[in-house]
């Protein structure tokens, strides 16, 4: 019957009681989906969201994103802008209601950031999207905040990046979530004719009309390490096709190979490799 007396040791009491002071752990460390060893967390946040071990690379959201590859300060654009519910959606729960639960919860108006500011010195245009927001679905307020930015890159001369984390499309906004895919495209070539770089950023996971439109037109593709890319996922498509897909099929070391993708770098070296990327552009 001791097993279920609480032990009034001095060592266990609380520290109002006389007992000693003790430190919660919890929430402290994270399992590493790459080389499955545990890693303190303060480490991983010190390491960019990288396994100090192995060299997974963790999802990161946006803002934490724009700090890595900005020079210091930047200027966010259009944060007031948010969807309006075109169809009055309502699936578990209405649309408006899950718009209003993801802004409270990660503080963004929708799943992208546009901001402006130095790379190495460089004036750029970013866009950032967060996986955070409805799984970093492109709506229209997504379409809209890249394209205003691929505006003001005209206006300035500055080039483009966009980082791409996303699931596709918004499925609650129907076909106006689709027509982003060509709102951005059309942008996009008026940036080509202005002679100004664009270069995309693809991220675990950039699936979907994402996929399908802007993260792969960029005048150069790059990827992170292990990101997952493509348009339908991978279980879709061997319910299709009744083959089983070769080994690390979608991953971006695979696409790299088939000529899908320019470059695959590393996090903490993306921003030293877009500034060369950006002065053989440009100049």
């Amino acid at each position: 019957m001791s097993w279920f007396k609480r032990d009034k040791t001095p060592g266990n009491l609380p520290p109002e009681n006389g007992g000693e002071r003790k430190v919660r752990t919890e929430g402290l460390w994270q399992k590493c989906d790459g080389c499955r060893q545990i890693i303190w967390k303060k480490d991983l946040e010190n390491n960019a969201g990288v396994c100090p071990k192995c060299g997974h690379h963790f999802r990161i959201d946006a803002t934490t994103r724009l700090k890595l590859l900005f020079d210091g300060d930047y200027e966010v654009f259009d944060a007031d802008l948010s969807s309006a519910d075109p169809l009055g959606f309502v699936d578990s729960k209405p649309y408006r209601e899950r718009l209003a639960a993801m802004r409270q919860a990660t503080n963004l108006s929708d799943a992208v950031i546009a901001a402006a500011g130095t790379l190495e010195g460089r004036r750029v245009q970013i866009c950032a999207m967060d996986m955070r927001f409805i799984g970093g679905s492109m709506g229209c307020v997504v379409g809209e905040k890249i394209t205003r930015a691929i505006e003001r890159s005209m206006v300035e001369g500055s080039p483009l990046i966009v980082v791409s984390a996303s699931g596709g499309a918004r499925m609650q906004e129907g076909a106006v979530s689709l027509m982003q895919m060509a709102k951005i495209s059309a942008g996009l070539m008026r940036l080509d004719e202005a002679r100004l770089p664009y270069i995309s950023v693809l991220t675990d996971p950039t699936t979907g009309g994402v996929t399908a439109s802007y993260a792969m037109l960029g005048d150069l593709n790059i990827a992170e390490p292990g990101a997952l890319i493509g348009f339908a996922g991978p279980r879709v498509i061997e319910q299709t096709i009744r083959q089983k897909l070769p080994e690390g099929f979608q991953r971006s070391e695979f696409l790299l190979q088939h000529g899908m993708l320019d470059a695959v770098v590393p996090r903490l070296e993306m921003k030293a490799y877009l500034a060369r990327a950006l002065d053989f552009f440009m100049g």
